[in-house]
């Protein structure tokens, strides 16, 4: 059931239902009273209709429930039928009924409601002309007709515009929702970054100045020469590692790539770590080398660089080989070392491990997918451990082409 004041949503149609319930009794009373057949009675009997109509058809009251609605209906129909056995004017008063009828009660109840007013209001006006002509048939069938179609027309518009405007709250709350999601993956994503490129950046320097550090301190316990080459070695990859971040704060390119190729500046990192480290780094560059996008290359130098600093960390091997490889349809860089090598099974996640480490392996495969490609990890223990990305390109007309992304 729904409350006469949902036509709240339609203004137009509800000042016209009042309006013509108003003007159909006006002109009942008008005519009752100059022709002077039961004017008096008719316009009471008009004022009680009127005082019964206002009582839901006018304020807001609930008759939202089945006997509320039908008690209305009842005694307005009651009212209605007192008027037409007065005057025969009363007929007109149907139409609007139909519209309550159909609008307040259940389409089967509200047919079979229109369907009585309707005989009754031909069976009223026959009896006043005490005759029954198809006149008088016809247009009550034909008001009641256009009501049916009218109103359960624009009930079954009703329930579409519903449907469509809780499919479009639903459209908007998932789209809400979406967003939310995409901003917390966007946060996620940043987080990731920024942890990649301070575990690629300024942990890795730490890292090297702490080598160094440790070494000149050895150097100046034992007496030996070299701590001062040490602590200088320190102080320039503290400048270095500066500049670095700074870079990372803007997002650059690192600076070893400013100005050179890829494999002069992997030739300078392997030189470096072997100075800081102590091991023998060995660099080799297969194929015709070609100009890299930056994304490219500084996914290529920052996976060389982390995997070097897990084997000066972590590793205990006595040499590394870094190889470079340029072929038709990829790029590769391969870090192979001969240390103690490690289960890559058995790994704890990033993050979980007491001293804090563990994000270098999960960064160069982040890295390697943001940029289309793919990095494995081949290792076991006592046999040395081989880490190798591969990135995707093609080639053009001159036989060189940049990797993809």
């Amino acid at each position: 059931m729904r409350p006469l004041s949902d036509f709240s949503s339609l203004t137009v149609v509800r000042g016209f239902l009042h309006s013509l319930v108003a003007v159909l009794l006006v002109l009942a009373c008008v005519r009752a009273v100059t022709t002077g057949a039961d004017g008096p009675a008719v316009v009471a009997v008009c004022a009680v209709f009127t005082a019964v109509y206002a009582a839901a058809g006018l304020r807001p009251l609930d008759v939202t429930s089945r006997r509320g609605a039908v008690t209305w209906l009842a005694a307005l129909g009651a009212v209605w039928l007192a008027l037409l056995i007065l005057t025969p004017d009363a007929i007109w008063v149907a139409f609007p009924l139909f519209v309550l009828q159909l609008y307040l009660l259940p389409a089967r109840w509200g047919v079979a409601a229109v369907a009585l007013t309707t005989a009754l209001a031909i069976g009223g006006f026959g009896w006043h002309q005490h005759a029954l002509t198809s006149g008088m048939i016809l247009g009550p069938l034909l008001g009641a007709t256009v009501s049916v179609i009218g109103v359960l027309g624009y009930q079954a518009l009703h329930r579409e515009s519903e449907r469509r405007r809780r499919l479009l709250d639903e459209l908007t709350a998932t789209r809400a929702e979406l967003a939310a999601a995409e901003r917390s993956a966007g946060v996620l994503a940043e987080r990731e970054r920024l942890a990649r490129e301070i575990h690629d950046t300024v942990a890795q320097g730490l890292s090297s100045i702490q080598l160094l550090l440790r070494a000149a301190q050895r150097a100046l316990a034992t007496g030996a020469p070299g701590a001062a080459g040490h602590i200088e070695r320190a102080r320039q990859a503290a400048a270095d590692n500066l500049a670095e971040a700074r870079r990372f704060v803007r997002d650059w390119s690192p600076p070893i790539l400013e100005g050179r190729s890829l494999p002069d500046a992997l030739d300078t990192l392997c030189a470096t770590t072997a100075d800081e480290s102590g091991l023998l780094v060995n660099l080799h560059v297969s194929g015709t080398p070609f100009p890299l996008p930056t994304t490219a290359e500084t996914t290529l130098w920052r996976v060389a660089q982390s995997a070097l600093a897990n084997v000066v960390r972590h590793a205990e091997a006595g040499t590394a080989e870094v190889t470079l490889s340029y072929m038709d349809t990829e790029v590769a860089l391969d870090v192979v070392d001969d240390g103690v090598g490690f289960d890559p099974g058995a790994q704890p996640a990033p993050g979980t491990r007491q001293d804090g480490a563990g994000y270098g392996l999960a960064a160069m495969r982040a890295r390697a997918r943001a940029a289309g490609g793919d990095l494995v990890v081949e290792s076991a223990p006592g046999r040395g451990t081989a880490v190798a990305v591969t990135l995707p390109c093609r080639g053009n007309t001159d036989g060189v082409e940049a990797v993809a992304g």
